[in-house]
């Protein structure tokens, strides 16, 4: 009896483990929202989070999880951002350093601005993660769409970001 349990769960582990792997969220083709939000980490989330706002696709963009040491004259810098469009449209935010932390960020800074809809920018592997948080954080009504950053993400990566995924919607299940 106990030998098929744990090979059920075995069974159900590989098949999900199979769905993360080969379905990973794809980038978004299209459509304008209030807001980009960027959580830091992996190569090319913030270039792209910094296209949709060029493109008009966002008016607003908050970078969560940034380092408190880094300013925002060189995060302009080290970006090719004008100091303009850093004052206008471009927030750092500090307080998040973590993935939960990021959609607890995140929360609070649209609900300050009174935002009903935003693109999520995070790295394909990370995104659903990331999406669960922030769907746990925000209040009820804000839209979500994934804008998934490709990346081609070692078995390492895709392994311990399956197994955070798993911790995070048991979490948020509790915390319900």
């Amino acid at each position: 009896m106990m030998r098929r349990f744990f090979a059920a769960i075995a069974i159900l582990w590989f098949i999900g483990f199979a769905w993360f792997t080969i379905a990973l969220p794809r980038p978004y083709d299209g459509g304008i929202s209030q807001a980009v939000i960027v959580p830091t980490g992996a190569a090319g989330r913030i270039e792209h989070g910094l296209e949709v706002l060029a493109n008009g696709d966002a008016r607003e963009m908050l970078v969560t999880g940034v380092d408190r040491e880094v300013r925002p004259a060189e995060f302009a810098a080290q970006f090719g951002v004008s100091m303009e469009l850093m004052q206008c449209c471009i927030t750092l935010g500090y307080k998040a350093v973590d993935t939960r932390g990021n959609a607890a960020e995140t929360a609070e800074w649209i609900e300050d601005r009174g935002i009903t809809d935003l693109r999520l920018v995070t790295t394909d592997w990370h995104m659903r993660r990331a999406r669960n948080e922030l769907e746990h954080s925000i209040p009820a009504g804000v839209t979500i769409i994934g804008d998934a950053v490709e990346s081609e993400p070692s078995l390492r990566i895709l392994f311990l970001e399956y197994h955070k995924y798993i911790a995070s919607r048991v979490a948020n299940i509790w915390r319900e």
